[in-house]
């Protein structure tokens, strides 16, 4: 009990502390969409603070390393400030986070990008991770416009996604034609017959509980396929809360949550992609395949916004509740957006789907989705078809009309925060 105080008074702290931006665009939103913006920008919401997809009275109090704002409060323990020496910083960043002492890591951009040559992994459990001054973290490769010619002249683009691989060089078999072939070509420019540059990302948060990522810039290699990391990965993570961060770039996905993963809030977050990308711009994927393990995936996406050359998967998600809840799609010409897939239960409801946008969703296999009549499609007069048992949640949340959407969302998402 005496713990739980603590953490409860912390967090009236951190909410106290701060100090949302307003605009005139804010002020012509509805009371609900204001209240949102003043009140529930700064608080843990959604699947994060579950212990129980169904039970309302199972819950779970998300405190990371004891805050989750800056200033920190007063008193926390384990606060580390990290700055960008301009080098490499993959292992003073992983070996920071593992060190169990240190429980608040603050990253600060004010001498420049931080850049990692592969992700740095998180598997020690009650970690905060906060940007303050734009700070950005930055994969060492990236994609080059020689390569992507290279690509194009070998024709990858009209290359199978399912079938015709081979043997590459180092003796690794793929499958897929057009895979086989991209990895064949980046092997023979970089001369890298490891492909180390399959590693390409930034975190990825591993068999731990309570992780809480806030208001950071996460800046990839650009996509292509080759099978390679996320930007942020979740695999057996639990309660986990990533907020006000941008994604960009994603080598293989954004932000991907699988193998067990269960109880993750995914909350104004932006999502692009930049002509540094190639092909498989799949944003985010819930659950890795078909055969994933019933009874976990219980995510929550919501007031995120996927913009720029964002293609698929926006959520794509097996097994899990998913919540989508009051999200911007502005992405032009998507191949699908909303994806329920295996054994997936979905909630969706006060989303804004803008003009341009008319593959806005599709679903194979899915146990049950609950379109509820407030999402907006912006190309469609009438809703998809919900089917299955109503799909509900076990925690409180507000939502905004989704004729609100757009102006809260573009106004807030991001790495918007301590300024």
């Amino acid at each position: 009990m005496k713990q739980i105080c603590m953490l409860t008074a912390i967090l009236i702290y951190s909410m106290s502390v701060f100090s949302s931006c307003t605009s005139d665009d804010d002020e012509q939103l509805s009371d609900v969409s204001m209240d949102i913006i003043n009140k529930y920008q700064d608080k843990p919401f959604g699947f994060c603070t579950a212990a129980s997809r169904s039970d309302t009275n199972s819950t779970y109090i998300i405190s990371g390393g004891g805050c989750y704002t800056y200033p920190v409060a007063e008193g926390t323990k384990g606060v580390v400030v990290l700055k960008s020496n301009g080098q490499d910083m993959k292992s003073t960043i992983e070996e920071t986070i593992k060190d169990e002492a240190n429980r608040v890591i603050i990253f600060d951009g004010s001498e420049g990008d931080f850049i990692v040559s592969a992700n740095v992994k998180i598997s020690t459990p009650n970690k905060t991770l906060l940007g303050i001054n734009k700070a950005r973290i930055c994969t060492q490769w990236h994609l080059t416009d020689e390569m992507k010619k290279a690509l194009n002249d070998a024709g990858i683009p009209n290359m199978s996604n399912s079938d015709g691989g081979g043997e590459l060089p180092n003796g690794t078999t793929v499958k897929e034609e057009a895979e086989y072939h991209t990895r064949l070509i980046l092997i023979e420019m970089t001369g890298d017959s490891k492909e180390k540059y399959r590693k390409a990302g930034i975190f990825s948060i591993s068999n731990c509980q309570n992780i809480i990522i806030r208001n950071l810039k996460l800046v990839g290699p650009g996509a292509v396929d080759v099978g390679g990391n996320d930007l942020v990965s979740c695999t057996g993570a639990v309660n986990c809360w990533i907020d006000h961060c941008e994604f960009t770039d994603g080598l293989d996905g954004n932000c991907d949550i699988t193998k067990s993963s269960n109880f993750i809030t995914v909350s104004w977050c932006t999502f692009n992609y930049t002509s540094r990308s190639y092909m498989h711009q799949n944003c985010n994927l819930i659950g890795s395949s078909d055969s994933e393990a019933t009874g976990f995936l219980n995510t929550t996406f919501a007031y995120n916004w996927w913009s720029t050359d964002c293609h698929e998967r926006m959520p794509m998600g097996r097994v899990g509740k998913i919540h989508v809840l009051n999200n911007y799609y502005s992405c032009a010409k998507p191949i699908n957006c909303i994806n329920p897939r295996k054994n997936a239960e979905f909630l969706i409801e006060g989303n804004y789907f803008d003009k341009g946008i008319t593959s806005y969703y599709s679903q194979r296999d899915a146990v049950s989705v609950t379109w509820k009549p407030n999402n907006y499609i912006a190309e469609s007069d009438t809703l998809p078809s919900s089917f299955g048992t109503a799909v509900s949640v076990p925690y409180t949340y507000i939502t905004a009309p989704a004729s609100d959407v757009p102006t809260m969302v573009r106004r807030h998402a991001g790495a918007t925060l301590f300024h």
